[in-house]
């Protein structure tokens, strides 16, 4: 069947692209509406004497609806974007006024509180030593953690100074030097701190506010206690 076959007046009646024009944005890009419209102008002033073959007009056919395809699977992934940034706003919500382990040597005392950490450990050691200075930089406490296996080390310090008196609520810078194949090696120390609020930034990137920290991503986020 030649393609002309099919090109009556009442087809063209219902796909006239001069009926249904409609304001639109210029785009760079060629949508389905546009390559339809394109496809519909060349059937329409195609030579009568050389028609287009059916093997072409089956084929760009298919391109439309493979473009279209396209377009509808573009406009899922952008809803599930969405619905994912959505989710991880109601996650970081929900951190507001608990308590998180970061990576940082330095950490808030509350009145009456305490300080929960974790030492990254690489290897076994033969001691720890944990050292906790105040805002002038002098040493407030120190403990010998012992012998350890390689891993995550939990610890807590109760704010206790050296001489058994409660330390004042403030910041508190931590160090951790362990002892490994007889070499003094500093360990990484995570420390828990409480979330006082969530911002959301540019691109919907959702940052912590961390008491006595700062700003800190939900990647950098070690455990929630």
């Amino acid at each position: 069947m030649a393609i002309s076959d099919v090109t009556s007046s009442s087809l063209w009646g219902d796909l006239n692209i001069d009926k249904k024009k409609e304001s639109v944005t210029p785009s760079n890009e060629l949508g389905k509406d546009a390559f339809l419209e394109l496809m519909i102008t060349q059937l329409k002033n195609q030579n009568p004497l050389e028609p287009q073959a059916n093997a072409e007009f089956v084929a760009q056919l298919a391109q439309f609806s493979s473009l279209e395809g396209i377009q509808q699977l573009n406009d899922s992934v952008e809803t599930l974007v969405g619905s994912n940034q959505s989710n991880q706003a109601l996650q970081a919500s929900a951190l507001v006024g608990r308590t998180v382990k970061i990576e940082t040597d330095y950490a808030y005392l509350p009145q009456d509180g305490r300080i929960y950490g974790t030492l990254d450990l690489p290897a076994s050691t033969s001691g720890i030593q944990l050292n906790v200075y105040d805002s002038k930089g002098s040493l407030v406490f120190s403990e010998d953690l012992g012998a350890q296996e390689a891993g995550d080390l939990a610890f807590a310090w109760d704010g206790k100074l050296a001489d058994g008196t409660e330390a004042p609520a403030g910041g508190y810078q931590f160090e951790a030097v362990a002892t490994v194949n007889g070499k003094p090696t500093e360990l990484t120390t995570y420390l828990g701190a409480n979330v006082n609020s969530v911002t959301l930034g540019p691109n919907n990137t959702m940052t912590l506010n961390v008491a006595g920290v700062g700003p800190v991503s939900l990647s950098d986020i070690k455990e929630i206690l």
